[in-house]
């Protein structure tokens, strides 16, 4: 099912090297700055946040005896099908917002003359799932220079050690309140964390944090003591990204369209939904993405988190065909939603 992106005419790749790029490579970093008060006297625990109970001994029972973590056989058939187009990430100067799908949750935003990585994962396997079904869309080789990373929260398909660890330990990492310290544990040395509604910029973007319908946890002992949400990248031009991390249907999208009036791009989460009454409050099924995509005023969605990683039971395919059919129920334009492949890259230009 190799295809690749429609565009628009408002839309275009760019694929001559530009000399912005040759310039930047040995700029200075910018500087990091908190746009009001942010606070720092963290609870121990974050579960007040929650929006849903977490599953009980009931739950946990139930999903024990049913079995149904894993797609049938006839649900893993597609996986040849699967879209994967790497290409190169394209240039893009301080006017441009661009995204590259890395596959899952990783993007490469490139905004206001920044880029961006979102909860990145280059690694083939994280812990209590098989390995990748399709590659990393982007060879780590081929990024430009990192300027800051943002961290949804910190399970493991989010929040990958082994990646994160080739980084330079004074990238700027941007995360959930609650999490720096596994950060700085690890040397990183510009780290922010952040609470919902809380904002810093740097070299002009201006990074939201966001609610979320999810949880967090890494180990036995850490449950909810972070926290989970999603970013607002805003340039100084005013084009704005909205990167959901993982989230269920809720209220909180039409209070971050309410806040955050405009946004240019929405890349929304449609995978890991099946079974339904196991996983409807952490993660929006197709249907919902699309009513999300609604509530929060977006001009275009680009669908992510499918296609990487087996994490639940819906067959491999069966994200891309529904979000696409609600889409067109929803009587959305089809140029709006960026369905890419993995790999594959759109630029917004104004």
């Amino acid at each position: 099912m190799k295809r690749r992106a429609e565009r628009s005419p408002q839309m275009t790749e760019r694929t001559a090297a530009a000399p912005y790029e040759t310039d930047r490579a040995t700029a200075p970093a910018p500087a990091l700055q908190p746009v009001g008060r942010l606070r720092h006297d963290w609870p121990r625990t974050f579960a007040d946040r929650l929006t849903a109970p977490l599953p009980g001994v009931r739950s946990m029972a139930r999903l024990a005896r049913e079995g149904a973590v894993r797609p049938r056989p006839e649900g893993l058939r597609d996986v040849p099908l699967l879209p994967f187009e790497p290409g190169p990430v394209p240039p893009a100067g301080p006017d441009t917002l661009a995204v590259t799908w890395a596959g899952h949750a990783s993007w490469v935003v490139r905004i206001g003359g920044l880029t961006v990585l979102t909860d990145p994962v280059w690694s083939r396997r994280i812990l209590g799932t098989p390995a990748r079904l399709t590659p990393v869309g982007v060879r780590w080789e081929d990024l430009p220079r990192v300027d800051a990373v943002v961290i949804s929260h910190n399970h493991f398909d989010h929040l990958d050690a082994p990646t994160l660890k080739r980084l330079p330990r004074d990238t700027p990492v941007l995360v959930p309140a609650g999490l720096g310290r596994w950060f700085t544990r690890r040397r990183f040395t510009r780290v922010t964390e952040l609470d919902w509604w809380e904002a810093v910029e740097l070299g002009g973007v201006r990074f939201d944090f966001v609610p979320a319908h999810h949880w967090s946890k890494r180990t036995l002992l850490d449950t909810c003591r972070s926290l989970w949400g999603g970013w607002v990248l805003t340039d100084r031009s005013g084009h704005r990204v909205y990167f959901a991390g993982d989230t269920g249907y809720g209220h909180w999208f039409a209070e971050i369209g309410r806040r955050h009036p405009g946004i240019d791009l929405a890349l929304l989460p449609i995978g890991a939904y099946d079974p339904r009454w196991w996983l409807r409050d952490v993660h929006t099924d197709p249907e919902e993405a699309v009513r999300a995509h609604q509530d929060l005023g977006a001009r275009r969605m680009a669908p992510m988190h499918w296609a990487t990683f087996v994490l639940s039971c819906e067959p491999v395919l069966e994200p891309l065909t529904r979000v696409r059919a609600a889409w067109e129920k929803a009587g959305l334009a089809r140029e709006d939603l960026w369905d890419l492949p993995i790999g594959g890259s759109r630029v917004l230009v104004p």
